[in-house]
This record gives structure tokens, C-alpha cells and sequence, in this order.
């Protein structure tokens, strides 16, 4: 028959898969026999199924109560297809895929993360040549590994200005195991490996991220790349032009960022340590060599300076690869003298920081956006303070203020938590049009600090934007409210422990912290210190106490360490850069008695600002 040769196939009639839909009669759930008729189902009291949710939906609860029990096997599941044509009844069509309801054949459970098991601590271990190796385990098929050495700009004293910056630049070219670049990032790319280097003042970063399988391969790489580089001349040149191309690219762009960076630092630190150029002067492009970079690399990139850091890796195991290309292969001017200029009385610049405040300022023309971005010529204005080394007590109290402070652009973009509450946008960029942006700004460094406020606007509002930064530096010292505290501090909390979520940054707060105290804090949320605390052992609460030392000190902060920082700062000579048209700019001696003043008022200013000026 037709019926039977369309069962054949593996399709039915879909009246034949749900007999409640012929008339006859059926036995609901109260155990009654009642008719049923076409334009209802009263065993269910559900209408006709004339689409295929109402289908799908009789099907299942059928399949609940039994129903349809002879039409149930394990291998296959329905799904029902429906003609466009009106009249045609839908069918039922068997598959052989399984349903998402139920688990994948073959296919192994999941295994999820849990705070439970989740409790690795940083181990840190010292090889017999100095070098330090800190690491921590952590969930996930991914490490990410690196060196990082007490090395960068404050070092440079003794040499021209601009080696770190080229020394980024030649990160990762070839070395006496790779032939070049390529070869390298090929390695790399085998384990799904990223590579990168960084330099700051006093920080060298070099880093990479790989599939846990390819941990030595990486770790020997990372070997290669910082102390067996070759530096080949033509590496060089080319570093060179790159260099030269930045340092046009930076005075045409118009974000002004790391010229100013680089003007607060000198302004701050005059000629000494952290006033060093990081950005190469355009002078000393041709007196950086060869032999010039590899006497600097023997002298600051030494094993004593360094510290190898790891994510996600067993510590034993990152060990013994770090002693294979480290320890036991020598670094590549030990093994030929003559690369480096023999210079038996060069030290090493152990000098501490001196904070001198002063100002640097250049007069030019600040490029402005392409296109029709509406945003004027603007004058760039910083005004710094000493502030504290990042392990003063009082560093955390500078890290509160300095998120009460807040700020950015008037025209970024933002959504939760980007700090339209704070103070800098509240009190400036919201009260006074004419400013385009008001950031504030934390740099610590082992022996000092400088906080400082950076703040944009047309040059004719130059004047008055002195005053504004200058009233807002004075008022840190003023009344402090409590929802403004406790939101800066929640929102401190927030931004640390989200972004340790990262491989990246986890690897550089460890590397950076073994590097300067030879051992590692943690911030722990204090949800998990209570956990900890509740399920530890007498014996485990000092350990979990010291442990907890960055969670809770945010948390302690009150009004009057706020107020206490604030004072200490604005009794430090100030340090101000400007770029742009700056004709306006009013003297550092104006600027430092407007500090000194209990509201921050500036000798020879017009009085009180307008906002619509």
C-alpha cells in the first residue's frame, strides 16, 4: 500500500504517529474514556497540532506519559518536515544525529575550573648563577612565559640615550640558533606561540605565549632572543630607519601622549635616572652601534637582573628548561670578548631617583584629526607631584586617589565602570566645554613617584586650564565623601583582580614583583579570604593573613590617608610639560603658588573661571 511503502522509506503520516487525531476513542490521564474529535484532543486538552511546535510539544508530552512508546528507539530521533503547500500534512522524519538534550557520543565530560580546586601559589626558585625562576600553575592548555630584567632608560647615563629603545626594536631577530626573524615566529607558530618586548624606565619585558606542549621550545627561544642575539648590521639599519620613521610619525600625530610622558619624566627628574629620554633622540640614531648595544646588554641584562616568569606551567618542569638555556648555555659576548668596548671602570648606575621638579615646554603646531572629526588644535598641558615608590605604605592610599581622580576624553567611548563619577569628569569635563580631556596619572618606580593630571584644550583656554588643573590638585587635600571613597576603592578592587584574569598581565605583575622583592603578593578577593580563612587550619591563617595583604589594604583607606598623601604631594616643587600653542602658559612660579594656596589660587588670574568662556 501507499502507507507501507512510505514507512519503507522511514516517513509516516503524521495522523499515523498520533492516533489521538482520528476520532477514536482514547483514555485520558484521569483514566475516562472520552471522544475525540478533529478540532480537539481532549485526552491533552491541546487544539489540532497544525504546525510543527504544536507537533513537537503533543510528541514530547506523549513520549512523558507513555504514549507513544512504541514508536521510541535509542538510536534515532524525529523531526518533522512541512510541505508549503496548504493541505498537505506534515511527516515525521527519522535521523540518525542524537538530540543536544543529551551527551555526545564519544566525546569526553568537561572539566571545569573551581575556586575549590583552584590554589596555586607562586613558588620562586634561585639557580646557582642568580637568576631567579617564579612561577605559578593555573587551569588552562596555554602558558604564557618570559624574562623580565631590571634594565631600560634610567640605566643609560653612561650611554647615549635611545639603546632600550633599539634594543625593542631588534627583539626576536636572529640569534646563533635562528637565522632570522622568520625562523623564529615559525618556532613559535608550531605551539600557536605569540611573541612581544617591551622596555619602560626601569623594566625589560620579553614574552611569549604558547600551548603548554611547546614549553621548552618557547623557553628556549626566549633563551636565544635575550642572551644570544647577533644583531647583524643589517638588522640594525633597518632598526634604525624604523626608529627614525617613529620619531616623525610621533610629532605629526595628534595624540601627544608619549612625547608628554617622556617631557613630565625630564621636567621631574632633571638630567638624572627616570628624566632620561626613553624615546632615542634623533642625534644619537647614528652613535648607537653594534658594540655599543652588546657593552650594555654584558653589563644590565646579567643573570642577578633578571627574573624568568611563568603562567600556567609546572615549576619543576619550567625549571629544568630554564637551567637547559640559561644556565647552561652562555650568553653570546662571554663567548666572544670581542663584541663589547673594553671598559674596565664602567659600573653599573646604582643612583636613586632625585626629584627636582621644572618645567619643559615646546611651542609648536599640534597636527589635528583628518577628515571631519570636529576636534580643534590643542594645547597640552601636565602638571606633575612627587609622589611614592610603589613600596611605600602609603602607595596604595596614591592608587585610591588616583582612581577618585579618574578622568579621560570628551569623546571616548565608555560604558559601566569607565568613571563618569569621578572627580576630573564631574568637576571639569563636564563643567567646562572648552576641555578636551582631563586624565590623571600614577607612574611608581622602586625609589620614587610622580603623580600628575594631564589636560588638553584650544590655546586660547590655555590660561585658564592652569587654573582648572591646579584647583583640582589642590582640592585632593579638601573634604573627601564617603560614596566618592568607597566607590574609588571598589573600583580599584575591581580593575586589579579583573585584569590578573589575563595570562599576560598575571605573568608581568609576578615577574615584576619577584624582580623587586624577590617574592610575590597576591590580591585575593575578600569573598576568598573568607573562604580560606573559614576551611584553613590554625596552622594555615598566618599564611592566608600574609596573603591577603593587597585585598585588604584598599580596602582599609580612609578619608584622612587620602587627605595625609595629598598634602605630602603638594608640598613637592610642582613639574609641568606643555606642547602647542602654549603663548598663554603662565609661569611655574605662578603655578607652584596656586599649589601652595589653601583653594588654589594663582597670582594674576582673573578671578573666578567661567563656564562660558
Amino acid at each position: 500500500s501507499a502507507l507501507s511503502e512510505v514507512q519503507r522509506i522511514g516517513e509516516v503520516e503524521l495522523d499515523e504517529v498520533n492516533p489521538h487525531l482520528r476520532g477514536r476513542r482514547v483514555e485520558n490521564h484521569l483514566g475516562k474514556t472520552t471522544p475525540s474529535s478533529p478540532d480537539r484532543d481532549s485526552n491533552l486538552d491541546l487544539p489540532v497540532l497544525s504546525s510543527r511546535a504544536q507537533h513537537d510539544k503533543r510528541v514530547s508530552q506523549l513520549r512523558h506519559r507513555g504514549g507513544t512508546s512504541n514508536l521510541r528507539t535509542p538510536e534515532t530521533w524525529r523531526s518533522c518536515k512541512f510541505s508549503s503547500q496548504s493541505g498537505q500534512p506534515p511527516v515525521c522524519r527519522w535521523s540518525t544525529q542524537p538530540p543536544l538534550s543529551q551527551p555526545l557520543p564519544g566525546i569526553p565530560p568537561p572539566v571545569y575550573a573551581s575556586l575549590k580546586d583552584e590554589h596555586h601559589t607562586t613558588q620562586v626558585t634561585t639557580l646557582s648563577n642568580g637568576l631567579r625562576v617564579a612561577s605559578e600553575n593555573r587551569f588552562g592548555q596555554f602558558c604564557t612565559i618570559g624574562v623580565v630584567i631590571d634594565s631600560g632608560s634610567r640605566y643609560e647615563v653612561a650611554y647615549p640615550s635611545g639603546i632600550s629603545h633599539f634594543l625593542e626594536k631588534l627583539a626576536f631577530n636572529s640569534t646563533t640558533e635562528f637565522a632570522d626573524k622568520d625562523k623564529i615566529l615559525y618556532e613559535l607558530e608550531k605551539h600557536g606561540g605569540i611573541c612581544d618586548c617591551q622596555s619602560s624606565r626601569d623594566t625589560f619585558v620579553y614574552a611569549a605565549s604558547a600551548n603548554i606542549h611547546g614549553l621548552d621550545a618557547v623557553t628556549r627561544v626566549l633563551g636565544e632572543v635575550v642572551l644570544r642575539p647577533q644583531i647583524a648590521i643589517s638588522e640594525l639599519e633597518g632598526t634604525r630607519t624604523a626608529i627614525n620613521f617613529e620619531l616623525e610619525t610621533l610629532s605629526m600625530r595628534p595624540e601627544q601622549e608619549t612625547i608628554l610622558t617622556d617631557m613630565i619624566h625630564a621636567a621631574a627628574y632633571r638630567q638624572n635616572t627616570l628624566g632620561l629620554p626613553k624615546i632615542c633622540p634623533s642625534e644619537n640614531l647614528s652613535k648607537i652601534d653594534q658594540s655599543v648595544l652588546f657593552t650594555y646588554l654584558k653589563h644590565h641584562h646579567t643573570p642577578e637582573r633578571m627574573v624568568v616568569a611563568g603562567v600556567g606551567v609546572d615549576h619543576d618542569t619550567f625549571i629544568e628548561s630554564v637551567s637547559k638555556y640559561f644556565l647552561d648555555q652562555k650568553p653570546i659576548w662571554e663567548q666572544d670578548s670581542g663584541l663589547v668596548i673594553p671598559t674596565p671602570g664602567l659600573a653599573i648606575d646604582k643612583s636613586l631617583a632625585q626629584y627636582t621638579g621644572g618645567v619643559v615646554q615646546d611651542e609648536c603646531e599640534v597636527p589635528v584629526y583628518a577628515g571631519p572629526s570636529g576636534l580643534p588644535e590643542l594645547a597640552h598641558l601636565v602638571v606633575g607631584l612627587e609622589g611614592f615608590p610603589h613600596q611605600d605604605p602609603d602607595f596604595v592610599p596614591v592608587c585610591v586617589l588616583n582612581m577618585m581622580m579618574g578622568g579621560g576624553g570628551s569623546f571616548s567611548a565608555g560604558g559601566p565602570g569607565k568613571g563618569m563619577y569621578t572627580r576630573l569628569y564631574t568637576n571639569v569635563l563636564n563643567r567646562y566645554h572648552w576641555m578636551y580631556s582631563a586624565t590623571a596619572y600614577n607612574h611608581a618606580y622602586m625609589d620614587t613617584g610622580l603623580f600628575c593630571i594631564h589636560a588638553s584644550c584650544p590655546p586660547t583656554h590655555v590660561s585658564e586650564m592652569v587654573d582648572v588643573v591646579v584647583k583640582e590638585l589642590v582640592a585632593m587635600a579638601g573634604m573627601i565623601g564617603e560614596e566618592e571613597l568607597n566607590r574609588a576603592k571598589t573600583q580599584l578592587q575591581s580593575m586589579l583582580l579583573m585584569n590578573l584574569e589575563a595570562r599576560p598581565v598575571m605573568f608581568e605583575d609576578i615577574g615584576r614583583q619577584v624582580l623587586a622583592t624577590g617574592h610575590r603578593k597576591r590580591p585575593i578577593h575578600p569573598t576568598e579570604i573568607r573562604t580560606s580563612i573559614s576551611s584553613s587550619s590554625a596552622v594555615e591563617l598566618n599564611t592566608t593573613s600574609a596573603l591577603a595583604n593587597y585585598a585588604t589594604d584598599a580596602a582599609k583607606v580612609k578619608k584622612d590617608d587620602i587627605v595625609r598623601v595629598a598634602k605630602k604631594m603638594l608640598r613637592s616643587p610642582p613639574s609641568v610639560a606643555a606642547r602647542g600653542g602654549i603663548n598663554k602658559l603662565q609661569s611655574w612660579e605662578n603655578i607652584q603658588a596656586g599649589l601652595l594656596h589653601h583653594e588654589g589660587k594663582i597670582p594674576g588670574n582673573r578671578g573666578r573661571l567661567s563656564l562660558f568662556r
